[in-house]
């Protein structure tokens, strides 16, 4: 069927973060090819599929831990400078497609509140406001988040490469990652925390009012 030629593997995550009163939570998933491969709920991190050994798995699993528990923390601190009497919600959807031809597709967008806010564009490792009009809090979230290498250069690579190679070894069956796809898949979910981190300092100190 030449249709079914054309549909590409996929690698999607999507992460989602509630903050309400102070109190962030957590949840999100993975998936490689439409099966789920990771799992996020709360601050418990799940690899689904054997995609690292347990010992490596282990250590990339207490970093994500770390990292949510500190950005907990940080909307705490936030939140006793500055009550919110409202809710937040944002999302991250981010990954690759692979086509048949080689060529490949990588994204990453992020919502607030259900309203497109932020996209990141690959090829040039920049973050571009996507909220209707001008709004100052989406404005100071793009300039936080283009201050750091991991949320720019480090995620590009990401999505680039260590995406895309993901799907190139499940393309070729082989079971295998080629050498410079080592990166954990769960890089990006540190990447996606890592990215909220920044807009959740233009929401929370860049105006100090719901949206």
């Amino acid at each position: 069927c030449l249709v079914s030629l054309a549909v590409p593997l996929t690698f999607t995550m999507l992460q989602w973060t509630h903050v309400s009163k102070g109190s962030s939570t957590f949840w999100g998933n993975a998936s490689l090819d439409g099966q789920l491969s990771h799992l996020l709920e709360g601050l418990n991190v799940t690899q689904v599929l054997p995609l690292e050994p347990p010992d490596v798995w282990t250590k990339r699993q207490k970093d994500v831990i770390t990292y949510l528990e500190n950005f907990g923390q940080l909307v705490l601190l936030f939140n006793m400078e500055r009550p919110m009497n409202y809710s937040q919600n944002l999302c991250c959807h981010l990954g690759c497609h692979l086509f048949p031809d080689g060529t490949a597709h990588s994204f990453y967008e992020v919502t607030l509140n259900g309203t497109a806010f932020l996209s990141f564009h690959v090829p040039n490792a920049t973050w571009e406001r996507r909220w209707p009009g001008r709004h100052e809090v989406a404005t100071f979230a793009e300039r936080e988040l283009m201050k750091y290498p991991q949320t720019t250069h480090g995620l590009q690579h990401f999505l680039n490469t260590t995406c895309v190679d993901i799907l190139q070894a499940q393309s070729a069956r082989t079971g295998k990652q080629k050498s410079r796809s080592h990166a954990p898949l769960v890089l990006g979910l540190i990447l996606g925390t890592f990215a909220l981190l920044g807009t959740a300092v233009g929401i929370f100190l860049g105006t100090g009012r719901s949206c």
